[in-house]
């Protein structure tokens, strides 16, 4: 998913909100690059894979551009079991790397969901500010070896 670009998943008529998805870059002084991922609408069964692809290729992205992933769920709804699980399988590379993903003011529901569930790879943070304040600078990315210069 390209920065600034906008995930609409298909909407069931008389169903839930259509999940949105969309990167929005910042820098913060602090951390420097961060990507946050800003999401709305509801995640249920009918799209939570799709919610779990989207996340886990912002995370992958936002690591090969040296930036902090961040996830704002200020207007998302988990309407189900696989919906958690979503979230934890696109979170899986970070916690088998020590990491977290700052999730930034879920609702109340959705926070008890995620903390009930004891995701590894998942910090909820209440506002942007304390999710942005956890973060550690972090090093840009450098070639690999055997590329240029090594």
């Amino acid at each position: 998913m390209e920065n600034d670009q906008l995930f609409r998943a298909r909407p069931r008529p008389g169903g839930p909100t259509p999940l949105l998805l969309q990167t929005v870059p910042e820098h913060r002084p602090e951390a420097g690059a961060v990507s946050v991922l800003k999401a709305r609408g509801t995640v249920d069964a009918s799209n939570a894979l799709e919610f779990s692809e989207a996340l886990a290729q912002h995370i992958a992205r936002a690591d090969q551009l040296g930036e902090h992933p961040v996830l704002d769920m200020t207007e998302v709804y988990l309407a189900c079991a696989a919906a958690v699980r979503s979230v934890d399988r696109a979170t899986g590379i970070l916690a088998f790397s020590g990491r977290a993903l700052p999730v930034v003011q879920p609702r109340p529901h959705v926070r008890e969901a995620l903390r009930a569930a004891g995701l590894p790879g998942v910090r909820v943070h209440a506002t942007m500010a304390s999710a942005l304040s956890s973060l550690e600078p972090r090093r840009p990315v450098s070639p690999r070896p055997g590329g240029r210069g090594w």
